[in-house]
């Protein structure tokens, strides 16, 4: 029985409310995918635990969800990013059915009526409660909340389930399912958490590790010291070591690709052309009346938008701007080329504006605006606000300081912390004293100001909402001038981008293996790209949009192999695949540089041991001989991040743990260099009984680890694999 129809069995009559839809959930995030590789079968998606999931039952469970999202959204239609989410999800649900529900299974583990009821009504689960509240406040959503504490309401969640319509219902038990698998999953985790235990004897070994300290001297032969192609490795020393470290290198499948780019960018040709195409446009605008010029621009401009502002000089383009404050209304000039396109310019207004003035004014904010998430009048209320105060105040200037009191939603007539009553600050009264062209304010603002005359008053729009502007003084004049800019930019025709096409494909055609592309690069002096571990269902590579059918080219294909030309929104590119790893472990060859780093490194310790062990039986001897510095380290201990002179040092920090004071450590291979370390004093950590507090502070370190680590487990000891790429 679910909780809906448990909650109709036991309540009479409700108030209605009326509902809203609710979102369709899915499992934690913790059941999140990693990394795949294709299989065999060309119908086949991915293998969980041995079983294979074939793409016909897989869209179908895609589809439905498309579909439900699309309902629940109201959107006809979903754009890639969405799909791809939505795929990635029910590919979670089907590792959640194979692998996680056969362990709760078989571990008794399931949620029952009356439990599920308790968690949706009696006492909200909270995730129920983040699913029912506003997702930028975290607020409960009204219909469900408290009307005094705001917090969600048992009453009102049995209100709303009573009268809810078919969809809405349909929902809910989706929101069911969702808090049943939740609590499963907690159950689950709890149940792993509570069989981790640190014993006390664990407890007081970490203990005193932690907490004995160690005073040190000891030198250091740094690996640098000895030039690597010194140091003769053989195949021999190669394969043991790989052999004998071969855990070391387990890898996920991956891929490498070099590629170059042929940017699809406009010819000479196409910027003759769009020159010619703007002559005639500003031939038509010269011809065309003050009334007609916005349609016009609007017609015509790539942009479609009118700037219908005045500026002064300095803000139009250097191509025009000391020659539109000398000329004549009406004036025409262009086309001239800017950025990627072109330009046609008409001066259609000039006017005479303040060097600077002297402004007050009142804000009326409305809700969306920038100055107050606190205002809930909308845009026409506070225009119509606006209109009636400045009715007011051109009879009754002197209500204006009480205006801003009042009715100003400006944060800056707050009176500073800094400040005290009769006081002056910026803002008070409204008031901003001396404002020019420069000053920091918002554009419709300072132009207002500085555009009005002294005792003027006016309304000016900005982003932050309607300001009315006080003009209480003004000083100097200059010229401000009005310009119409027709834009046009410069693409690349079909001709062109079918040039650059063949271009792309002559260079595949002529290079069809690595070391034939290799060369063609270096010849042509291209510009390579490199992209590295690609997995088999990245979704992104750096510096190409939407590249899913290059990831499924690559993995189709073999080391070495040469790609047709691929489209992407502004390049063709030609790619070469360079590198192929397959999951496992990795061979020799394809490790064979880090392999030779360690080999190296160990004949570096062997020799060094051995130079340490003739130059004498004790630092300073050491020292003098190989010609080191004695360096010295107070309060060593297990907390020690890194010793002086070197990074983090795990290997001398254990060695030196066990230690006993007066005594010499053998050679230490370390992360910089080899070590003799001399033990000045060992302080041993206080005396202790309970350890208690050692156990607790172990465990809450410890047991956070299974809500990840049992499920990545889990799942890579099912050996899932993906092959989504494929299909989507």
């Amino acid at each position: 029985m679910s909780v809906l129809e448990k909650i109709r069995s036991r309540a009479g009559l409700l108030v209605g409310i009326v509902g809203v839809a609710l979102l369709v959930f899915i499992l934690q995030s913790a059941l999140e995918s990693g990394n795949y590789f294709f299989g065999n079968s060309d119908t086949t998606v991915g293998e969980i635990a041995g079983k294979s999931i074939d793409y016909t039952t897989f869209n179908a469970k895609v589809q439905e969800a498309i579909e439900n999202q699309k309902r629940n959204t109201g959107q006809s239609s979903l754009d890639q990013a969405a799909t791809d989410n939505i795929v990635q999800q029910v590919w979670n649900q089907f590792i959640n059915e194979e692998v996680m529900q056969k362990e709760y299974e078989k571990l008794g583990i399931n949620v029952s009526d009356e439990e599920l009821y308790h968690f949706m009504v009696e006492e909200p689960h909270p995730a129920l409660i983040r699913n029912l509240s506003d997702p930028q406040s975290g607020k409960v959503a009204p219909m469900f909340a408290d009307e005094k504490t705001g917090m969600i309401s048992s009453d009102k969640i049995r209100q709303f389930i009573q009268s809810m319509t078919e969809e809405q219902e349909t929902q809910w038990l989706q929101l069911e399912n969702y808090i049943r698998q939740t609590r499963i999953i907690e159950k689950y985790n709890n149940l792993i958490k509570k069989g981790l235990y640190t014993t006390t004897s664990v407890a007081k070994r970490d203990f005193i590790a932690q907490n004995t300290n160690a005073n040190i001297k000891y030198v250091i032969k740094n690996y640098k010291s000895v030039a690597d192609s010194t140091i003769k490795v053989s195949d021999e020393d190669l394969n043991a070591y790989y052999n004998a470290h071969q855990n070391e290198y387990k890898q996920e499948a991956a891929r490498k690709i070099e590629y170059v780019a042929f940017d699809i960018a406009p010819s000479q040709e196409d910027f003759k052309e769009v020159e010619k195409l703007m002559q005639q446009v500003a031939a038509d605008f010269k011809t065309k009346k003050p009334e007609e010029d916005s349609a016009f621009v609007i017609a015509e401009s790539d942009s479609r938008f009118v700037d219908q502002s005045y500026v002064l000089p300095g803000r139009l383009s250097p191509m025009i701007d000391t020659a539109m404050f000398k000329a004549e209304v009406g004036t025409v000039m262009g086309p001239f080329q800017e950025n990627s396109g072109y330009v046609v310019a008409k001066l259609t207004g000039t006017k005479m504006s303040a060097d600077s003035a002297k402004v007050r004014h009142i804000l009326i904010a409305y809700q969306g605006s920038g100055a107050s998430p606190t205002v809930t009048r909308t845009k026409d209320q506070a225009k119509k606000m606006a209109d009636s105060l400045l009715l007011v105040l051109k009879k009754e200037k002197n209500k204006f300081a009480d205006f801003v009191e009042k009715y100003s939603d400006d944060g800056g007539k707050k009176m500073p912390p800094d400040k005290k009553e009769g006081d002056d600050y910026t803002g008070k009264g409204g008031n901003y004293g001396w404002i020019n062209a420069t000053s920091g304010f918002v554009e419709p603002f300072k132009n207002a100001g500085l555009d009005n005359k002294k005792g003027d008053l006016v309304i000016a729009e900005s982003n932050y909402g309607y300001h009315i502007i006080d003009v209480m003084d003004s000083k100097g004049s200059q010229k401000k001038v009005q310009v119409f800019t027709i834009n046009k930019l410069v693409e690349p025709s079909s001709k062109t981008a079918q040039d650059i096409f063949m271009q792309a494909n002559t260079f595949a055609n002529a290079n069809r293996t690595n070391d034939a592309f290799q060369k063609a690069v270096l010849d042509q002096k291209l510009n390579k790209r490199i992209a590295e571990n690609i997995k088999e269902n990245d979704r992104n590579i750096p510096g190409l949009e939407n590249p899913r059918a290059l990831v499924k080219w690559v993995y189709e294909n073999k080391s070495g192999t040469v790609s047709e030309p691929m489209e992407f929104s502004d390049k063709y590119i030609v790619a070469v695949i360079t590198e192929v790893k397959e999951k496992g472990i990795a061979p020799l060859e394809q490790v064979k540089e880090d392999v030779t780093a360690k080999v190296i490194k160990e004949k570096k310790i062997e020799m060094f041991a051995k130079e340490f062990a003739a130059a004498g039986n004790t630092l300073e001897a050491i020292a003098s001989k190989m010609q080191l510095n004695i360096e010295q380290a107070q309060n060593v201990n297990f907390n020690t991040a890194a010793i002086p002179g070197s990074n983090s040092e795990p290997a001398v920090i254990g060695a030196v743990s066990v230690q006993k004071a007066g005594t010499m450590s053998k050679a230490i291979g370390g992360k910089e260099g080899v070590f003799m370390v001399f033990v000045d004093a060992v302080t041993p950590a206080p005396a202790q009984t309970d350890y208690k507090a050692q156990q607790q502070s172990l465990n809450s370190q410890l047991q956070p680890r299974v809500d990840y680590e049992v499920y990545d487990a889990l799942k890579e000891n099912a050996n899932v694999t993906e092959h989504l790429v494929k299909f989507y």
